[in-house]
């Protein structure tokens, strides 16, 4: 899935290099489109003050699904 620029996402599995738990909100501020067979990448400001971290896709997912998953639960 391709997110959009300033989409609001939640962090999809804990990304301890960072000290980030999953659940955690970001917003998207750039994107890394890849070759073919490699996985896109995007870079998340607003979970560490004044950095941005870059995350693969498969790490992130829209807040909508992230917060129906507790419903589930």
């Amino acid at each position: 899935m391709k997110f959009q620029l300033f989409t609001q996402v939640a962090l999809q599995k804990d990304l301890p290099k960072y000290d980030l738990n999953k659940g955690a909100i970001a917003t998207i501020v750039e994107y890394y489109p890849m070759p073919k067979g490699q996985e896109d990448g995007y870079s998340l400001e607003g979970l560490i003050p004044e950095n941005t971290v870059e995350v693969s896709e498969s790490q992130i997912e829209p807040i909508a699904a992230f917060i129906s998953s507790f419903a589930t639960e």
